[in-house]
């Protein structure tokens, strides 16, 4: 092999920001929206068209796709993964966006490091245990945890 790769920089291109925003480099954030006071750790890649609630904390190696859109007051913990591909066909899309699903996350969620996060919406109020895959709709407050994620309890 004698190839040269295409190289591409981690880059913060065509991003609206509110007030406040911190960002600890490097990240890539290209197209999306993040509202005021949020943070986003390093290593963190959010892609376009998808948006960050106010005072929300993104941690470190964070991915947030396309179609992705979180509350406010949330908190997205080290290395959580939003996913848009649902593989329906068998496989990756493969870029063919009309296969793609949105997620929508409400206001005051708390999502533990390292949890998949399917095409769903999630209803305010809610955590999510670390480690923990959430494949369907949460729609009632609460602790939701495993794989497929499951109610521990409701909200006290």
């Amino acid at each position: 092999m004698n190839g040269t790769p295409q190289v591409q920089q981690v880059a913060v291109r065509d991003v609206r920001f509110g007030e406040r925003v911190k960002l600890v480099e490097p990240c890539n954030l290209y197209g999306c929206e993040i509202a005021d006071d949020c943070f986003v750790g390093p290593f963190t890649e959010i892609q376009n068209g998808a948006t960050v609630g106010a005072r929300t904390r993104v941690q470190s190696h964070a991915f947030i796709c396309e179609l992705v859109s979180i509350g406010e007051d949330c908190f997205v913990g080290h290395g959580v993964m939003f996913i848009n591909d649902t593989f329906s066909t068998g496989g990756p899309a493969r870029g063919r966006r009309e296969l793609w699903r949105a997620t929508k996350i409400g206001n005051r969620v708390s999502i533990g490091s390292n949890a998949t996060i399917m095409p769903v919406s999630i209803a305010d109020d809610v955590v999510i245990g670390a480690g923990s895959v959430v494949t369907k709709d949460i729609t009632e407050p609460g602790s939701y945890a495993g794989n497929p994620a499951r109610r521990l309890k409701g909200k006290t």
